[in-house]
């Protein structure tokens, strides 16, 4: 029997052993799709420098090609999210068209209020009305290109804040926040979805307009059905439950999105799994109970969830760092799709607190790779994506580019 074969019948054994059914879990780990972000391709840096590499992006069209490769070789990237103006384009339906020549399609648009001069102290609620008119604008300009590309999802997060106390009027820019938001959000089409993102700090310190996932809870269901929470993994204080979050948006069907990536202090740009793997196993449970569970409207926000990487690769080659995201994101889905449930269900109810954290610690140990394996080679994908990357040529193929490409900086 071959390596690979004698692995995955191991694992069945188990899994039968546990009363799990695996070809389900392999049907759906299969329909995992995992958005890549075009600025993960291009230049970027730490706080005090932006590193320039070799080969990477010079335009929004080159980004696209270096992301339809991840897709060719993982199978489960295919679609890319892009930045304005990041990737600003004079013709953003032959951008689309690009996109889907490549085999993909464009994702969520991500507006920029931050790296405006303009926006120094706040964009949305900048005490100045024609700064904040000049955001609400390039919102709404973002909207229409999300109609010139075909997307549905404007993903947004707002940097405002202050750095000291006095600085300004944390109710009133409160205001200013909600008042943007519900323009933008009025000139949504039906089928369009705002993802409100949060972060605790940075690039204020005193304190930031949006800065938990109460607060983009509450400006969502201030605006409607139509707008729904970002759970960016990195964005939290040291020690948050950041499952428990995600449990309680699900119950609430206000979970949109994720922003994968990993940190071991603050911020997000590491690759994510890298840092605690048992945080994204223990997130993916949570999404996969709810997506198993018998109230309709918790299932169907389960399964609408828009699952997108952010991370800065900042030292790291850019598509092999991408391709390791993707995989790293699949082994955790995986592992997740392996619960069994009903013995965590008999457990709890037996009030077994022990046995209980057995289940899910035992099921995040399980070596998930045959069960990858053998998804990849049913669908005539590379066994192992990053070897196959190493050996395709394409790095030296995208050398020819040179070095300072389009990045974030």
């Amino acid at each position: 029997m071959h390596r690979m074969d004698q692995a995955y019948a191991l694992l069945e054994a188990e899994c039968r052993d546990r009363g799990v059914d695996l070809d389900a879990a392999a049907r759906r780990l299969a329909e995992l799709e995992v958005e890549t972000p075009s600025w993960g391709y291009g230049d970027s840096g730490t706080r005090f420098k932006v590193f320039k590499q070799a080969g990477v992006p010079r335009n929004a069209f080159e980004k696209i090609d270096d992301a339809a490769v991840v897709h060719r070789l993982t199978g489960a990237c295919p679609s890319v999210a892009i930045h304005i103006p990041w990737d600003k384009v004079d013709d953003y339906r032959a951008l689309a068209q690009h996109a889907r020549d490549s085999g993909l399609r464009i994702g969520a648009v991500n507006p920029n209020l931050f790296q405006d001069d303009d926006y120094m102290l706040g964009s949305i609620t900048n005490v100045r009305p024609e700064i904040r008119r000049k955001a609400i604008q390039h919102m709404l300009e973002c909207v229409d290109i999300m109609r010139e590309v075909g997307s549905t999802v404007l993903s947004l997060w707002v940097p405002d804040g202050t750095n000291y106390p006095g600085q300004g009027d944390i109710r009133r820019r409160k205001r200013w926040l909600e008042e943007a938001l519900r323009e933008v959000y009025d000139a949504l089409d039906p089928d369009m979805r705002l993802l409100i993102e949060y972060k605790f700090f940075e690039p204020a310190f005193y304190h930031t307009d949006l800065a938990d996932w109460g607060m983009a809870y509450l400006a969502a269901e201030k605006l409607g059905p139509k707008a729904q929470v970002l759970v960016d993994t990195g964005h939290h204080p040291q020690g948050t439950n950041v499952e428990h979050i995600v449990a309680v948006l699900l119950d609430e069907g206000r979970l949109g999105g994720f922003h994968f990536n990993s940190r071991k202090y603050a911020d997000d740009d590491l690759i994510v799994g890298a840092i605690h793997p048992y945080e994204l196993f223990l997130i993916f449970a949570e999404i996969v109970a709810a997506e198993r569970s018998g109230d309709q409207r918790v299932a169907q926000t389960a399964r609408a969830i828009a699952y997108m990487i952010d991370q800065s690769h900042n030292i790291e080659p850019k598509i092999p760092a991408m391709i390791r995201s993707v995989c790293n994101i699949q082994t955790q889905f995986a592992k997740a799709l392996l619960v069994p449930w009903d013995l965590l269900r008999e457990r709890q109810e037996q009030n077994d607190v022990l046995g209980a954290e057995a289940v899910l610690r035992e099921t995040f140990e399980l070596d998930v790779r045959p069960l990858l394996w053998r998804i990849r080679e049913e669908r005539g994908l590379p066994v192992d994506p990053m070897k196959a990357f190493a050996e395709s040529g394409y790095m030296g193929a995208i050398s020819s580019r040179g070095i300072g490409g389009s990045g974030w900086s």
